[in-house]
């Protein structure tokens, strides 16, 4: 499908706003995939939600806790985040992870 204007706009957002209307002219199904699958979120911002707390940390005290501290953290916090995701709870994930029976997620099925 042609676009009705053959020039483009110079004002500050308009090419953003043009591409994004494209997308979803030419994408709609996509864009609305989440309107009729359930698994799929209305957004994509997971990996936002995962640092919250270490940029809520660093506004409180100004700074964050050391580094070795913070990997652990976050290795500790993407473990559990991927467990949940499977449908698994996070309590008896860590119970078990702390018993020496951690969880793996399943191999992937070969294509």
């Amino acid at each position: 499908m042609a676009c009705d204007t053959t020039t483009t706009g110079n004002r500050p957002g308009e090419r953003k706003a043009r591409l994004l209307l494209e997308v979803f002219r030419d994408r709609r199904a996509d864009v609305l995939r989440f309107v009729d699958d359930l698994q799929v979120p209305p957004t994509s911002n997971q990996a936002e939600r995962d640092l919250r707390p270490a940029k809520i940390q660093q506004k409180i005290s100004g700074r964050l806790t050391s580094e070795q501290r913070t990997k652990d953290r976050y290795r500790i916090l993407g473990y559990v985040s991927s467990a949940a995701k499977n449908g698994l709870d996070k309590m008896q994930v860590l119970r078990d992870a702390i018993l020496g029976r951690p969880w793996m997620p399943d191999l992937p099925v070969p294509t």
